[in-house]
């Protein structure tokens, strides 16, 4: 299921002329990381990785609209960073890639 979400968002971020290619290569890499963390993480919360994946799928369709709306991604981006609230001990590769996707996603919707 993560899986298919992730496939699901690299498509569009691969496809978004609303990203230049430092942000879309950079955005693909971090999803690659992303993918791996996810994995290890719904092993044992599957719930939240599968929050967490849909918080990136959200923010990366948004940004990547022609027509998107900067405070819609911008409420999407938050989700997405307070998904990871209080898991930066046991899981700090996961918040570290997702706080770089927010960084990145809000540079790129504004």
């Amino acid at each position: 299921m993560i899986e298919d979400t992730i496939a699901r968002i690299e498509a569009r971020l691969k496809n978004s002329s609303n990203l230049s290619a430092e942000q879309r290569n950079e955005l693909l890499a971090l999803l690659s990381t992303l993918k791996g963390e996810l994995a290890s993480l719904s092993q044992t919360n599957a719930e939240q990785a599968h929050r967490i994946a849909g918080f990136v799928e959200a923010s990366a369709h948004e940004v990547a609209r022609d027509d998107h709306q900067p405070q819609v991604l911008q409420q999407a981006v938050d989700g997405l960073s307070r998904s990871v609230l209080g898991m930066e001990i046991r899981h700090p590769k996961l918040t570290d890639a997702v706080n770089s996707i927010c960084t990145v996603l809000s540079n790129a919707g504004i």
